[in-house]
């Protein structure tokens, strides 16, 4: 008899294991699973929708946001990429960084600061959506490595905040990666957010299953090869430390891919570790060289066909190692490289088109292709006549601050590029 019931209650426990994995989102080889079937997707990145809720003025914050969620998903756009949290406060790197922080000093946190997020998961609940959230940033836009090594004397007021160049700016992150206290005060950061108790719903973030991933960063990069070994040791500890306070949701890193990491058996090992769930990978023509930007329609075929095998080579990788990759950052400005929202962006769709179609025929074949998200949502924002970059008391959109307002972000009225995306969202 006892040998019965220890036998019931295993069975128990396995049932409960099954239900509970049931409900988040898992990866089986090289698929993603959500209620025990594939799980494959269109996203978009929609960072700033932590930080609607924020907004004294409803309009332009939580009604805003609650507008936008359903546009996204009456366009079966059901998974969205957002920024948690903004380190420090000022200018950094020549440009204004988002607002508010949620680490407004070394050590200290605005806990009111994450509300946003709070209402944001809420409601994206409601709405049965899924979100991927990145912890902090390798850029200047939302404070990331480069505030850290503020904090801890490895750069100082004066040289963060004027505009570096790119060399400059590759020797002072790569610190990042050796700076121990930096990593430290990071881990902080996280530990903070992954244990928090959403203020609206009373559920733990580790118990969410509108979660789907937490990102290590957005687009970590060694920036130097020297730091090549130091960044491989940040990712494994970072991941294990993430997973050691949340192992129901998956993880990743926020990689670009190859370019990020400008060395494909890094980005591999990177990607390899059992603690990574999936593989991440950007895709930038225009920063990358793939077109000059006064000849975009000139150009067009090469950065299409360099995209396409980008992501082809990054499929053969996840392959390899039996894991799922999303493209979870593409993005292409509007014709004529123009910033108004009135104008046309033909080339525009006829690259989502490309890259949809590809996920479409690997989705089809059951393949590890599982999920694109493109760069960027701007909902209902109204830009600036005139005025290029983004300053405090503006409409948040897609293009963060140190862009072009409006450059690579899809507006709702973007009706020919909602057409596309419609076509392959479509149930």
């Amino acid at each position: 008899m006892k040998l019965i019931t220890k036998f019931l209650l295993s069975l128990s426990m396995v049932a409960l294991i099954i239900a509970n994995a049931q409900k988040f989102v898992s990866v089986k080889g090289n698929q993603f699973q959500y209620k025990n079937k594939p799980y494959y997707f269109v996203g978009t990145n929609f960072w700033y929708a932590s930080y609607l809720g924020l907004e004294q003025n409803p309009e332009r914050g939580i009604e805003r946001l609650k507008k936008e969620l359903d546009f996204l998903k009456s366009q079966n756009v059901t998974n969205i990429r957002v920024l948690v949290a903004v380190e420090g406060n000022g200018k950094i790197n020549g440009v204004n960084r988002v607002d508010e922080s949620y680490q407004y000093e070394q050590g200290k946190f605005h806990e009111e600061n994450l509300k946003g997020l709070d209402i944001l998961m809420n409601e994206v609940s409601k709405r049965k959506m899924k979100v991927v959230l990145f912890l902090s940033n390798n850029w200047e836009w939302s404070g990331g490595w480069l505030q850290y090594l503020n904090w801890n004397g490895k750069i100082d007021d004066q040289t963060m905040k004027r505009a570096l160049n790119w060399d400059e700016l590759r020797d002072f992150t790569s610190q990042f990666y050796s700076c121990e206290a930096c990593i430290n005060q990071y881990k902080e950061q996280v530990k903070r957010i992954i244990n928090r108790r959403n203020t609206i719903t009373g559920r733990l973030y580790k118990n969410d299953n509108s979660l789907m991933a937490w990102e290590i960063a957005n687009e970590p990069r060694p920036m130097r090869p020297a730091a090549n070994e130091v960044y491989k040791k940040f990712i494994s500890e970072s991941a294990a430390f993430i997973k050691s306070l949340d192992n129901n949701h998956l993880l990743t890193t926020g990689s670009e891919g190859e370019m990020g990491t400008e060395n494909m058996d890094l980005y591999k090992e990177n990607h390899q570790d059992k603690n990574i769930d999936y593989l991440t990978i950007h895709i930038w023509p225009k920063n990358w060289g793939w077109f000059e930007k006064d000849k975009m329609e000139a150009g067009f075929e090469n950065a299409k066909n360099k995209s396409l095998d980008y992501i082809n080579k990054h499929i053969q990788v996840a392959d390899e190692l039996k894991k799922p990759l999303v493209l979870e950052e593409f993005g292409f400005p509007r014709d004529q490289h123009s910033f108004d929202i009135n104008s046309s962006t033909k080339l525009r769709d006829q690259y989502y088109e490309a890259i949809f179609q590809l996920w479409q025929n690997n989705k089809n074949s059951k393949g590890s292709f599982g999920g694109c998200s493109f760069w960027a949502f701007n909902g209902f924002a109204k830009p600036i006549p005139g005025q290029i970059y983004w300053k405090k008391g503006d409409d948040y959109m897609g293009d963060p601050p140190m862009e072009e307002q409006g450059l690579n972000g899809v507006f709702t009225s973007d009706q020919s590029t909602w057409e596309i995306i419609q076509k392959y969202t479509k149930p």
